[in-house]
């Protein structure tokens, strides 16, 4: 039995396969319940350390990641493993990059590009993707 998250826990985001991925802001304290199995954190410096497995990825606030390659390889590792893991995307204030993230998440998921921020807006935040230039961000992105 896969060791997701609650769908109707706040923050959560339920792809179309059915993977389950909690969007966070991580200036609010961390929501009650279990604890991510799994975190990807986009922040423009390194954030202090957690008591689970965590990736940081450079990606400035209202910016995109500094590295584009290794932010694909971490979040089709993000995809892979909400199928049996409770994984998190997070940013500062939850929405910018880490709708970026889910809606780059949603592509991997079958999404197509053009209706990824769309979808993230209507399943998780109206406010996801905050800038013009994360939404070509996202319409860039491939599932390859």
């Amino acid at each position: 039995m896969p060791d997701t998250w609650n769908p109707a826990g706040a923050g959560v985001l339920r792809l179309p396969s059915g993977r389950l991925v909690r969007g966070r802001a991580l200036r609010r304290p961390l929501p009650p319940g279990p604890a991510p199995a799994f975190a990807v954190h986009l922040l423009g410096k390194q954030p202090p350390p957690v008591a689970w497995e965590s990736r940081w990825l450079r990606w400035p606030d209202f910016r995109l990641p500094h590295d584009p390659d290794r932010a694909r390889e971490t979040l089709v590792e993000a995809w892979s493993r909400a199928a049996t893991e409770r994984v998190e995307i997070a940013c500062g204030g939850g929405r910018g990059r880490t709708g970026t993230a889910l809606a780059c998440l949603a592509v991997l998921d079958g999404v197509p590009p053009a209706k990824a921020v769309s979808y993230v807006r209507h399943h998780y935040d109206r406010h996801a993707v905050e800038t013009p230039w994360q939404r070509r961000y996202v319409r860039c992105f491939s599932a390859r």
